[in-house]
This record gives structure tokens, sequence and C-alpha cells, in this order.
């Protein structure tokens, strides 16, 4: 499991070889789909063990190494459904959740979810909350609960975060992972309570609040544990200034917040919530998002030294992550740290001894690496590799690129390029467009697009993964935006990155299909529907046909949120169910379809259930167009999961990728 890099650090320039500039050889399907050989690593407390989840019955399960004696234990065996989001309770227990790691909107929970405790060992296990499937078994409604922090040194007990006393309300409980017992911290709380911050003492201190039936959310504070909530600010999450709470100081007073009042992307600031007065910038991008993005998810931002607390750098998720330190010894070991690894944009995190630092090496054309830098013996320790299997040469270039939409947003994206391609080749070409859509689905070396950017550049096709309206993280300009736009300009913008590779000379105009699952397939066929003189083909996946059905179906897995709903009826723009234009559905749209088609659902879907896929088969087939392919598996959800269902359909997308536009000239 262990390779040592013996690295002098005068000698360290120069390790990473120079890629070959030969022809590429096509990506094997199985190499990109199987599950990563490591993922996830996370240390303990005391920086002896790394919980790192390795494949097991063809899923992501949890698994446990010593770092002392190289022994490593199994600790789960799941068949359906992956392990996600680790948490380690000091040094002798584990929480994770179940989800689906290869989602096209990113690893979701789907029919997982769920709350499990597993001690290190492997001897003790408990489920502290059940999964999504066994509700619907049970014909309840699903009622989540999660990992809000671990407690220092405490391997009995951490704080979780759910809806469990009310549907519509987050509420804060003390976790015994011994026992299961809950016991509630946060029974004094504003209704309809969405997230917290607590101060450095554990005492529930801020919580963002949401006004039933509109799109607003208000931000309250109370001084101490006694004193009563005070509102601080509210905004439309829909519209903005978004305002975003994010920690505590040391004097328990400030705060750090994430805010985009008169400024396009969100920036961390120092806050004095007794003033109500926003002080400070600590950290902001002009075309990122930090902090927090618009639609107010956590993103990277400031960073603070473990221990003394202070502010030492901040990171971006930009075109490529991005670090600057303020402190010039964290500066020092990053300059260290590159010159031993020129080829990857590295992170690193001290272990809590101080004496190591364990690097995250990242990049588009290198598997995931992790390292282990010994700072007094000068050696950089090689620890995981996320898919050993998959060499350098087999990659392309990920490329970032920015296209105008025509009513003038600046978004960018991501062109894959054959590795061989000559200056000035125009290539049949795919236009993929990612899931949610109010997810940043895609970034540099990871995503659903950079798998089937990988896969399709290895084979002779450019691959354009833009981003559009409504993809947060890019600034509010760009999110906002997307509100009332669905089926209309977001669909406009799929088409003017189209045109942005005509313009570039990438793409060939009379060879270019689009591609996407989940929003991306209806948005493949809203695509097709309205530029047939654009798009030649479209391959659509886990598809929505009948976006009034969406929102009312049982059969999906929020139908019966109201608030999902509501949050729904906004992006389309509409006020009730009832109003949804049917020119935006493209399943009333099918007499316009007139190009090849192929089309996958997962059988078990319940994010956009099979229903919606059958409907838009029957109608494209009564419009006298049937898909040329329709791929369906059973045991499979909101993508596809099993590796050998992976291969058979991209088997079938570069046959129908061949017949409709073509290899390359």
């Amino acid at each position: 499991m262990f390779r040592l890099l013996v690295l002098l650090f005068a000698t360290l320039v120069g390790v990473a070889a120079a890629l070959p500039v030969s022809a590429q050889e096509p990506l094997k399907i199985e190499d990109l789909f199987r599950p990563a050989a490591y993922a996830n690593p996370i240390l303990s407390e005391n920086g002896r063990y790394f919980a790192v989840t390795i494949p097991i019955n063809e899923r992501r399960n949890l698994a446990v190494l010593d770092l002392e004696t190289g022994n490593a234990v199994g600790l789960t065996s799941f068949s359906d459904f992956d392990v996600i989001d680790i948490n380690w309770l000091g040094n002798d227990r584990l929480t994770f959740s179940l989800g689906q790691a290869r989602s096209p909107t990113g690893p979701g929970q789907f029919q997982g979810g769920g709350l499990f405790v597993v001690s290190r060992d492997g001897k003790e296990t408990r489920k502290i909350n059940g999964t999504v499937r066994e509700a619907q078994q049970l014909n309840r409604i699903y009622r989540n609960l999660e990992v809000y922090r671990a407690l220092p040194g405490n391997s009995e007990e951490f704080i979780a975060q759910g809806n469990q006393r009310d549907a519509d309300s987050n509420d804060l409980y003390r976790v015994n992972a011994r026992t299961g017992r809950l016991t509630l911290i946060t029974e004094d709380r504003p209704a309809n309570a969405q997230s917290w911050v607590l101060d450095r003492e554990f005492t529930p201190r801020v919580v963002t609040s949401w006004i039933r039936d509109t799109f607003t959310f208000v931000v309250w504070y109370r001084k101490d544990a006694k004193s009563p909530w005070e509102e601080l600010t509210r905004f439309d999450e829909t519209k903005g200034p978004t305002f975003v709470p994010l920690v505590f100081e040391d004097d328990n007073q400030t705060m750090q917040v994430a805010f985009n009042g008169g400024r396009d992307t969100m920036g961390v600031f120092r806050y004095d919530p007794n003033s109500k007065k926003l002080g400070e910038l600590l950290a902001a991008h002009p075309k990122f998002d930090m902090g927090a993005n618009a639609f107010g998810s956590t993103v990277p931002g400031v960073i603070t030294d473990p221990k003394t607390r202070k502010v030492v750098g901040s990171r971006v998720e930009a075109e490529q992550p991005e670090t600057v330190w303020t402190d010039p010894e964290y500066a020092r070991i990053q300059r260290t740290i590159d010159q031993a690894l020129p080829e990857t944009v590295n992170t690193f995190r001290r272990t809590p001894d101080g004496k190591r630092l364990v690097v995250t090496a990242r990049a588009d054309r290198r598997p995931v690496t992790w390292f282990m830098l010994d700072e007094e013996k000068r050696t950089l320790q090689e620890l995981f590799v996320s898919q050993p299997w998959i060499k350098p040469e087999m990659l392309v270039e990920q490329r970032p690129f920015w296209f105008k939409t025509r009513d003038g947003l600046e978004i960018n994206g991501y062109v894959f390029l054959p590795n061989n391609r000559k200056p000035g080749e125009k290539l049949p070409t795919v236009v993929h467009i990612h899931g949610g859509p109010q997810v940043r689905a895609d970034t540099w070396g990871s995503g659903f697009g950079w798998l089937e950017g990988q896969l399709l550049a290895s084979r002779g096709y450019a691959v354009i993964v833009p981003n559009f309206r409504v993809t947060p993280g890019l600034g509010g300009r760009i999110f906002y935006a997307g509100f009332g736009e669905i089926g209309r300009r977001m669909i406009d913008d799929h088409e003017d990155a189209a045109k942005w590779a005509i313009e570039q000379g990438i793409a060939d105009p009379e060879r270019i299909c689009m591609s996407g699952a989940s929003y991306g397939g209806y948005a493949t066929l809203m695509s097709l529907a309205r530029f047939p003189s654009t798009f030649k083909c479209g391959i659509a996946g886990l598809l929505v046909g009948d976006m009034e059905l969406q929102l009312t179906s049982p059969s999906t897995d929020f139908a019966r949120s109201r608030s999902a709903v509501n949050f729904w009826l906004r992006m389309i723009g509409v006020a009730r169910t009832s109003d949804i234009p049917r020119e935006i559905s493209p399943q009333f749209l099918a007499d316009r379809i007139k190009q090849p088609l192929l089309i996958y659902a997962g059988a078990d879907d319940v994010r956009t259930p099979l229903e919606q896929t059958s409907r838009m088969v029957r109608a494209l087939r009564s419009a006298g167009n049937p898909p040329k392919h329709v791929i369906i598996k059973a045991g499979e959800g909101h993508g596809f999961g099993k590796v050998e269902n992976n291969v058979e359909l991209y088997n079938r997308v570069f046959e129908f990728l061949d017949e409709h536009i073509g290899r390359r000239k």
C-alpha cells in the first residue's frame, strides 16, 4: 500500500516526468468507472489512523489503515451504495452515510442517506438513522440526520443536525455514539430553522431560518445561551444579496461571514453581530465565490491555523484550485511541496503532532494522489493513489474557457481536446451539460463532465463542458440570472457555448451533439427541439420530459416536500404547478425533435423516475422519431453505479456518435 519516496529537499525539483507526446490510446471505460482504489482519506485525531474508501463489491466501502503497523481492516461491505460523508470521532469511532458516488449531480443520497457509527476495529456498529429506502418501504417521509461536527478528544459523542422533530426545521442534537441516544440542544429556536453556527464553547448562537412559503431567509443571533434571539438580517435566496454566517472567532463575539452585498462574488468578511456591522474583508475573488456560494452552500475560503486559529491564507475553487498564503511559514511549505510535485495542484494539512503534513495532489491528467511529508526526516511518502491504473498519457488537458451569452453574461467552462489534434482542426464535438441544475458539478480534475470529457476526447471528439446561469459558485450575477429561466435562457446558454466552440475553430458546425444526465438530459431534449440546426443528435440520461409531472408525481423523492416544489416553481418562474407552460417540457415538443437520440435511465431512480423516460420515449415514437437506443438498467438509480452497465452504456454511446457525427476525418 505504501511506496516511500525518499526525497532530499535539495533535489526536490523535477520529480514528475514530462508527459509523452505520442498518439493517445483510447481510454478504457472500465478504467474510469471502476471504484477508485483509494478515495477520501481522512486522518484520525491522533494522526495514527487513516479512514479511506476502497473497492468492495464494486462499491466504495470504508476501511481503516494503521500507519504504525501497516495493518488495514475493512469496516463495510455494501453492494448497493457507496460510503460517503465519513467523519472521525476522536480515534476510536467513525460515522458515515450512504449515497451514489457516480451521480451526474455529484455524490448524493437518493435512496441512501442514513447515519451510521462503526468502531475503528469494526467490532461495534450502530445505525443512528435509517436510509431513504427504509423510509420508503415503511411508507414514511424520510427524516434526515447528519454529522454537524465532532467533539475534540471525544469518541463517545458528537453533534448532529436534522429535521427529526419538525420536517421543515433542522435541530442540533448531542448524539451518544455508543447507544444512539439523541439529546436536543436547540429546543429554544426560531421556527423553520435551517442552518446553525456554534461558538467556541459549542453553544448554538446563530441560526438561519426560512419564512414558510417564501424564498426569504432570516439570520438570527443571541449573545449567549440565555439571551433572546435577535434578527441580524434577511435575504431572498433567489435574488440576494446572500449573507451566510460561517464561524465565530476566538473572542466568541466576532464572526466570519460570506456576503455579496455591493459585489458580484461572495467574499469572506469579519462581522460584529452586536453592532450588525461588516468589518474587514478577509478573502475575495473577482470571478468565483469564497466562503459560501450565493446558494448558501459552503465553499473554500479563509484558512486558519488549527492550533493558533490565526488566519494564514485563503483558498478558492477557481478555474483550477488556488491557494494564497499570508503566513510566511505556510508559503515556504507550499513552495517546497510544489517543487517536489510540479505537475499537480497541491494542498496540505498538518497532522495533530505538528511534525508531518498530509499532501493532496490533484490534476486534470493524473489521478489524485496523497502523500505524507515528514519535514524532520526530509521525506515525501506516497500513501494512496486513487486510480493507479490510469497513467498521465491516457488523459487529456482540461482547459478552462470563458464564453459570452447572448444577453451578456460571461460564464466559464472546460474544453477537452484529443492530444494529437492538429492546429486549426475542426472536430466532431459533444457539448456536455451538467446536472442539478443549481449545483457546480464540474470542477478541475473531477466531476461527471471530466469523466465523459476524457472518454470522448481519447476517441477523437472535442468535448465542451460549459457552466450556465444558476450554476452556483461563479458569482451572484450568473446564479440569480437562472431563476425563472429553466427551458428558456438557460437553454440559450447551452447553444451559446456550442457557438463559442465553432467560433474558436474547435467544433465542426455540422457535427455537434449534446449530452447530459438529470438536468443535462432535460437540457439535451430541449436544445434539440429549439436548436435543430446546431445540434445534430442527443444523448439524454436520467431525463425529465414533463416538468409538471416531475413536481407532482409521488414517484419522485421530493414532490411531497412543499419547500422543494416551491423552489423549483421559482426556478421555472410560475406560482403553481398547473401554471407550468407546456413549451418548457420536451415531452410536448416531441414533434419538433427530429435528430437521433440515445436515452438511458435507471429503473430504480427516485430523483427523475422511470415514468419520465417511458413517457418521453412514447411521445417520440408517436411523433415518428423513436430513439435509436433506449438503455434501462435494473437496480440502478440516479446514475449507473455498476461498472458493467457503464461499459455497455458508453460502448453504445461511441457507436451512436460514430454513426451520427462521425469520427475525425
